[in-house]
């Protein structure tokens, strides 16, 4: 009875708090947990977990928790499933799932976790290019929201572009190199040895991947908008694919056993915390908050990554990346700033038109329709 009481004043209080500082506190933890999962990713291929088993794992665990939800939440409004839904779902699954984080897991490997968040910055302006070139996103280079999504573009182009060519001198090291403490994990480290310009390369087509899988979303969604049970369809293929190159390629039966607790962490923490918890919490934020107040924190997590990356990895910072950073950063915010402008003149529009009684309500919902309806950070950022 005392545990009953306790959970219900709990709730009572987590209710008296606002909503807006409710969403600030979520975004917050939800940073947190994604940049937890790029320094623990790093820690599981640093132990020597395979980059096909870990992606098979982590799958596994987020299809197992999103199943019973997909079922029972959405079990009056999922539409019956045909061959072609099947086949739309298995390419979502191709790019969203399979290249997705396939390609993340080779890049990260050969960069650090620093690196690769800020590169996952240049997703918005990526999805939104995509998106002008087949013909889903218009720019009106005459208003001022157009010109700030295309500067923002270029600005996130060339930051990726600054972080795979160039990676400059140490700008910042944990400590001097003669009495450098031993890092919190002694097994993890910077990618040393490693083709830096290739993995800069993987990261880029995982943010392709990822633009790819947001875009080709939208018109799924339109036709099957039950979203968990897309995201279960999407994660089941991405599974079967997993499983089929690992079988090809992975050859090793011991690469399928934990050998430590450390690698049975990696993997729980990557299928619990990164894919079930942090989408249930982000779909809960972008309800509540919309996609471009979520879309704002994310380079609240680079900021993290760099912190935690610091202290568990003893991860040096580099120039090239320190620039290009800023420039993505930069960019996204001018894209966010030109996504939110758009949304006010369509607003400006519908008012004026709905003022005018000659023109009707079809027209007027037709005239001022967004042209990209999904989130440009979509609500499952299985983020890799």
């Amino acid at each position: 009875m005392a545990d009953a009481g306790g959970s219900a004043s709990a709730t009572r209080m987590w209710c008296s708090v606002p909503e807006r500082l409710q969403l600030h506190m979520a975004m917050l933890a939800l940073q947190f947990g994604y940049a937890g999962f790029h320094v623990v990713s790093r820690a599981a291929l640093n132990m020597g977990i395979s980059k096909l088993v870990f992606p098979v794992y982590r799958n596994i665990i987020a299809l197992l928790m999103l199943l019973p939800f997909a079922y029972f939440l959405e079990k009056k409004e999922r539409p019956a499933i045909t061959l072609n839904f099947l086949l739309q779902f298995f390419l979502l699954a191709l790019v969203g799932i399979t290249a997705n984080q396939g390609f993340y897991l080779l890049g990260l490997d050969n960069t650090s976790p620093t690196f690769a968040s800020a590169i996952q910055n240049s997703v918005p302006a990526i999805t939104f290019l995509m998106a002008v070139i087949l013909r889903i996103e218009k720019v009106r280079l005459n208003r001022k929201d157009g010109i700030g999504k295309v500067i923002g573009t270029v600005l996130c182009v060339a930051g990726a572009s600054v972080i795979t060519l160039y990676q400059g001198p140490t700008i910042y090291s944990p400590a001097p190199p003669l009495n450098r403490p031993t890092p919190m994990f002694v097994s993890l480290g910077d990618a040393k040895g490693k083709n830096w310009t290739l993995g800069c390369l993987y990261l880029i087509g995982h943010c392709l991947s990822w633009s790819g899988w947001l875009v080709l979303q939208a018109p799924v969604l339109k036709k099957y908008p039950a979203r968990l049970s897309v995201t279960s369809y999407t994660c089941f293929f991405g599974l079967i694919q997993f499983l089929i190159i690992a079988a090809f390629f992975e050859r090793d039966p011991q690469a399928w056993i934990f050998h430590s607790g450390g690698e049975l962490f990696t993997i729980l923490y990557a299928g619990v915390v990164a894919s079930g918890i942090a989408f249930a919490v982000q779909i809960w934020c972008i309800d509540r908050g919309g996609p471009v107040f979520v879309a704002v924190y994310q380079p609240v997590q680079t900021l993290v990554v760099a912190i935690m990356a610091s202290l568990a990895l003893g991860e040096e910072f580099y120039l090239g990346g320190i620039i290009g950073a800023v420039l993505i950063i930069v960019g996204l915010y001018l894209v966010l700033w030109g996504k939110s402008e758009e949304r006010k003149f369509a607003a400006q529009e519908k008012a004026a038109i709905q003022s005018t009684p000659d023109h009707s309500n079809s027209r007027t919902s037709s005239h001022i329709r967004t042209t990209l309806t999904q989130p440009l950070l979509h609500p499952s950022t299985e983020n890799v």
